[in-house]
Formats: structure tokens, sequence, C-alpha cells
């Protein structure tokens, strides 16, 4: 049976079962120290075993990599399962025991496989998210360098045509003025011939007659007037030569053409290296699979499996704000500081003894905010349509405009940086993600049956799955997935549900108040329990947040009190 990335089968059956016998109902757990697969109601009897209460049972997305069996060479009924740190080489418990082992530190195969498990993935990370980008760009600007250079030289080619026939134009015209001066001169001195030789003809004329007149006069009728006249023999006619032109024919040489119609030559440029983004520009900013979050995941991972729900919660401590009326809204910082919000938007900060460091006037109602990995706080104006930024210098920004829609609830996401922010406008609500830049990303609004997903969501979070979770006052807790699906909806135990403050834990559970008590339920919206209740002595929580150390901060309506509890063991 051929299996896809995630595990689930791509033949013959088109969910991945459970692996309890006769069960066929579809697996969404895993059990990490049993490699078993598990669906929701066998998950449930297998942790009502003693002997596996303590097992780490997770989605099966979630789920460790089973160490593939293998035989030792040396001691084929021994499996590989130990792993010599100082050798750094895979053995079985008896090689541990022998050879050049001795004094030699071991560790369980099955941490190394995992952590060679995480490297894998991060290397596909990188190859998918760097690697490939990167060389499917280059790709397209070889493409597109390609259509460039036949563009260019196509034009190259054109201009040389341009230039010889421009310059066979001007040898036409030269040509032609020379063929013209040629007939000028032709004529010229053909008429200066034909003149001279009218005056010879005339000048030959006169002769013949005086020759004619001469030999009447040697005749005897006219013998006296030889006598008596001396005959004059007019001179010949001064005449010239032509002068004839001549022709030097052109001195061309080939460099001489080249200059005239111009020469192609390449630059005497360096040739340019392709700029290529660094890793860190791409790697770093997808952080779902990088290295960094990765880490981040498998040491929440790592608290998971000594983490459980407690059979009783703990309160921890108590703070108290002064000139606080209400806490509608709690943001933690990493720096061991928190926000709060109450009526009218004013916003403050606190250290975690409750002692005020600075004061904020917003134009939101509850002050809806929230701070980023970087440590900047980030609050909705109403007014104004705006998502304000404060960076840790104080400085405030107009980071994002929201055009006509209303901004409320928001969220930064510890899984990449995004914000989720909660809107509406009019009858119409939704939620719209941004990039860290503020760049819009994606709208949620509908479900896949074209009805509205929201009416005021007035608090949001994200959960460890990349879930988008949100309270809304009218429609109840709302959870799409990280593309936008609907998931599921929550509408309480009792027939009127008005949701509050809502956040995630480190096991992916998600806490939502709903103005008398914290709800907990399950990664799939299933309600595990009633919390926190009036029991408690919570009377109106509004506000919810968890720390590091897996403590809920609870905040209620009338007090400037915020209390924390510990519910995880």
């Amino acid at each position: 049976m051929a299996f896809s990335k995630t595990g689930i089968p791509r033949t013959a059956q088109h969910f991945l079962v459970c692996g309890t016998e006769e069960c066929e109902r579809n697996c969404e757990f895993y059990c990490n120290p049993c490699h078993q697969r598990l669906c929701k109601q066998c998950r449930d009897e297998h942790m009502k075993s003693l002997e596996i209460q303590n097992h780490e049972v997770v989605l099966y997305q979630q789920r460790k990599r089973q160490l593939p069996v293998e035989k030792c060479k040396i001691h084929p009924t021994k499996d590989i399962d130990m792993f010599c740190k100082e050798c750094q080489v895979p053995l079985c418990s008896k090689c541990a025991s022998k050879g050049g082992h001795q004094r030699h530190t071991f560790v369980d195969l099955e941490i190394i496989y995992e952590e060679k498990l995480v490297n894998c993935q991060e290397e596909i990370s990188k190859i998918l998210e760097y690697f490939l980008p990167i060389s499917q760009d280059l790709q397209k600007e070889f493409k597109k360098d390609a259509v460039k250079i036949k563009n260019i030289m196509d034009n190259i080619r054109i201009s040389m045509k341009t230039e010889v026939e421009f310059l066979k134009c001007l040898l036409d015209t030269v040509i032609s003025e020379n063929m013209k001066q040629i007939d000028q001169i032709e004529h010229s001195l053909l008429e200066d011939l034909n003149s001279q030789g009218r005056t010879m003809d005339d000048y030959t004329t006169y002769l013949n007659n005086l020759v004619k007149e001469l030999h009447r006069c040697l005749s005897s009728t006219m013998p006296m007037k030889l006598i008596s006249e001396k005959p004059k023999i007019r001179s010949i006619p001064q005449t010239t030569k032509p002068v004839i032109p001549v022709f030097t024919a052109g001195q061309y040489s080939k460099s001489d053409v080249t200059k005239l119609l111009g020469k192609i030559h390449i630059p005497e440029i360096k040739t340019k290296k392709r700029e290529i983004r660094p890793i860190e520009s791409v790697y770093n900013t997808a952080t779902k699979h990088s290295l960094e979050q990765l880490k981040k995941y498998r040491k929440k991972s790592a608290k998971k499996q000594t983490l459980s729900l407690s059979t009783s919660v703990t309160k921890v401590k108590e703070l108290y704000v002064p000139g606080v009326y209400s806490v509608y809204h709690i943001s933690l910082e990493q720096s061991d500081r928190l926000w709060i919000s109450y009526s009218y938007g004013n916003l403050v900060q606190t250290d975690l003894q409750g002692k005020e460091i600075q004061r904020i006037k917003t134009c939101s109602e509850r002050g809806y905010h929230t701070v980023t990995q970087d440590g900047d706080l980030i609050f909705t104006d109403q007014d104004k349509k705006v998502i304000n930024r404060i960076t840790k210098d104080n400085n405030i920004t107009e980071s994002i405009k929201t055009g006509n829609w209303v901004p409320l609830s928001i969220h930064s996401s510890h899984i990449n940086g995004d914000l989720l922010v909660g809107m509406k406008k009019t009858e119409e609500a939704k939620v719209t993600r941004y990039n860290k830049t503020g760049k819009e990303l994606q709208n949620i609004q509908w479900d896949n049956k074209g009805q509205r997903l929201y009416k005021l969501p007035h608090y949001i979070t994200e959960n460890i799955n990349g879930d988008i979770c949100t309270s809304d006052f009218y429609n109840g807790v709302v959870s799409v997935n990280k593309t936008g699906q609907y998931r599921f909806s929550y509408k309480g135990q009792e027939s009127k549900f008005t949701p509050w403050g809502i956040c995630t834990d480190v096991l992916g559970q998600i806490l939502v108040c709903d103005g008398f008590s914290v709800h907990l339920l399950d990664q799939n919206g299933q309600l595990l329990s009633l919390l926190l209740t009036q029991k408690q002595w919570v009377r109106r929580p509004r506000s919810v947040c968890e720390d590091d150390e897996n403590n809920i901060y609870v905040g209620q309506d009338y007090t400037n009190t915020l209390t924390v509890y510990k519910y995880l063991q």
C-alpha cells in the first residue's frame, strides 16, 4: 500500500485507521512510547491504564517516528538501540558492554534518531523554501535573459541593415552627382571643340576662297590687280586643347567601411555574478519550517511529554494593578512584563508584581492589543481604523490602515509573526491575516457552505497547529485552519454562551472565558472541563493568557485583580 508524506495511504482506504485490534475508526492520535495509532475512543481507553498514564499521546501529525528495527551484525539476536557518543556509532547493548566501549557514554538511539529526523526536516525545509525557489527563480531569469538577448540581437541586425541601406542611399547620391558632373564636363568640352571646329571651318572656307581669288589674279583677265595689290593671308585662328578630367578611384579599406557602418563590440566590463538572496533572508522568515521554530517546537514537545491536565487548579498568586477598573485583555512580554487593558481603551504596562511602568490611552473600546516576538506592542484604533505599533524605544507608528473595516481583536502569531485581526463593518465581519510588514495575505469570512463565520470577533488567538481560534460574542468559539477552512464551532453547554477572552496552551488546548467560568476545550473543540468556575471565586472572567511556565493569567470585570493559576502538571 502506498503512503503519502503524512503517513496516510494514497490507495485502498480514504483515511488512516486506528491501530487497535478490530477498531476501524479514523486515527487521530498517536502514543509515542507504544508507537500505536489511536482514535479518540481508543485514546481514552488507552490512557485509563495505570501503567501508561504518563505516556505521551499526541496528534498523529505530531508523532515521534518509530526507530527502525535493525539487528546487530556481531550479535544477531540483539537490536541496535544504543549510540556511543565517543565513537559516534550505533550499537547493541552487548557491544556496549564489550570491545573498546568501556567507560564510554551511551545515548538511547531513539533520541539520536529523533534528532536526525529534525535535521532531515530542516534540510528538506531549506531545500523547499530556499534552494528550490531560488533555483526556479534563476531558471526564470535565464529565460528572460534569453528573450532579452534575442530582442537586442534582432535590434542590432535591424540597425546594421539600416546603416547599410543608408550608406547605399549615400553612394547612389554621390554616384548620381558624379555622373551628372561628368555629363556636364563632357558637354562643355565637346561644345568648346565644336566651337573651335566651326571657327576652323570658317577659316578653311576663307582660305579656299582666297586661293580661288589668287587663281583669278593669275589669269590674264586681271593682271593689273595682281600688280597693284599684295595678297594678305589671315592668321590661323588660335585654338586650345581640351583639359580631360581625371578620375581618382577611392582608396577604401575594410576598416574604413567598418567605421562607416559601425562595429559590434562587447563592453570591457567584468562579468557580474547573479545576485542570490542569502539563505537567512528567506529561510529565517519561513518560520514554521525554520531551524529556530523547529527547535522551539521540539522544546515545547519535550515539555509536553511531562505535562498533563492536573486533577485540580491551584491559585499561584494575585496581582493588584492600581487605577484599573476591569481587566479586559492581557498580553505577556518575554521580559517579565505584561500589558493589560481596561475600560475605554486604556493600556497599562506592569511588571509581574503589578507595579505600573507606563500607561497609554487608545481609541479602542477595550484596548485590544498583542505583543510581537520582537517585543513590540501592537494595538487597534477603532476610531481611525488603523493598527498602531509601539517599539521598545516607545516610538508609535501607524503600521496598517484597515479602510472601511473597524479593527477589533488582534493577535501576533508565535509561529511566523503574522498578525491576525478580527474586524467588523456594518453587518459584516471577518478575520484578516497580515505579514510582519503589514501586507494583507488572507481574508476569512465564509464557511464551506457560504455562511458567515463571524458577527463580532472581539478576541482572537492561534493554536500550535496553526488553527485560528476566534471568540465571537454572538457565534461562540469559531475555529478555522491556517488556510481559512472552517473546522468547528463551540457554543458552550448552556443555551446562552457569550465568549470573551481566549488563548491556547502548549498542549494545543483552548481556554475561553464566558463571563462566568473558563472553559477548557481540546484541539477539536470538545469540552474537556469547566476549568474555573465560581467555586474557585471566579466571578466575571473577561480575559485569559498563558505564560512560558504554563500558568494562566485570568482578568475579571469590576476588579483590578489579576489572578494566576496552575492547571497543568
